[in-house]
């Protein structure tokens, strides 16, 4: 068996695309595994993908001899084929199980704080350990300096680890006062926070605040939150007060998801909009949030 027969066997197997020697050849095994007959598509996957992740659909129909529209339904059905299809079973994107750190749970209207000590062993000092600092004379001066070196570390330990549980839980605390509206009402109404005014209110230095919560999740009635999630910056409003970056973005959001596909909204269309509701956002802030979101440039949005 020659090395393009051998090819041919692997390229046979599942998932279909795998064994493809490039992105072209990839798709089209799936589009043939698939039973797709669709010659436009494979015309798509041979000579227009630079074209088609450029949102030049026009420019293609006019090549093709076609419509938009039957590129467009072309390019729909490539949308669903996989450009990846070996990547289910790697390892580099293995699913990340996450435990909160703080659990917010609303009981008869207020909220009620729970650390989540769980993933913290409870730690205790030997009593074994302490009977070595006594006057014991088994032990020799030597030895009892050092398991009193080691005592004091173990000691410093236990005292940091609560020191973390505290601060974690003034901290939460403090999310519970400042972002009330956003836990009982959601997103769109998070309101900007920075860690110099928590920090303030706990009592605490800005960086310990900081570290104290980096990589932290807190679980809300709204899900489950990384902590630095709260701390946004905000934009401001004609009210005289301003409105966070992540409110601002769920907006967005919805702003595009009720646009005419046919006729979807530019970024400068978005700003104007959003200069109705008394924010002022530039064009270039606009782009900026949607592409953090992953929505697409009007012309790939465009419908036919």
């Amino acid at each position: 068996m020659s090395v393009n027969d051998m090819l041919s066997v692997i390229q046979g197997f599942d998932p279909p695309g795998v064994g493809a020697r490039n992105l072209e050849e990839c798709l089209l095994i799936q589009v043939k595994q698939l039973g797709i007959k669709d010659i436009v598509l494979e015309s798509l996957i041979k000579n227009y993908l630079v074209d088609l992740s450029k949102g030049k659909l026009n420019r293609i129909a006019q090549e093709l001899g076609i419509t938009v529209q039957t590129v467009q339904q072309a390019a729909d059905l490539l949308k669903t084929l996989d450009p990846k299809p070996g990547r289910n079973f790697s390892n580099l994107h293995s699913t990340r199980y996450i435990i909160p750190d703080i659990i917010l749970e609303k009981v008869e209207g207020e909220y009620v704080i729970l650390v989540n000590d769980v993933a913290i062993p409870r730690i205790t000092i030997n009593a074994t350990y302490r009977s070595v600092l006594s006057k014991d004379k088994n032990h020799d001066s030597r030895t009892r300096r050092f398991v009193e070196s080691k005592l004091n570390a173990a000691a410093w330990l236990i005292r940091s680890i609560e020191q973390r549980r505290l601060t974690l839980y003034k901290v939460a605390n403090c999310l519970v006062e400042l972002q009330r509206d956003f836990l009982d009402r959601g997103v769109k109404y998070l309101k900007p926070l920075n860690l110099k005014k928590v920090a303030g209110m706990v009592g605490l230095h800005e960086s310990t605040v900081s570290r104290a919560t980096s990589n932290k999740y807190i679980q809300t009635p709204q899900g489950v939150f990384e902590m630095k999630y709260f701390f946004s910056t905000g934009l401001s409003n004609s009210a005289g007060t301003t409105t966070s970056s992540e409110s601002i973005k769920k907006m967005l959001q919805e702003i595009v998801a009720r646009e005419d596909a046919r006729s979807p909204l530019n970024d400068q269309q978005i700003s104007e909009m959003f200069r109705r509701r008394g924010i002022t956002i530039s064009r270039r802030t606009v782009a900026k949030y949607r592409d953090e979101l992953g929505i697409a440039a009007i012309r790939k949005r465009k419908r036919y």
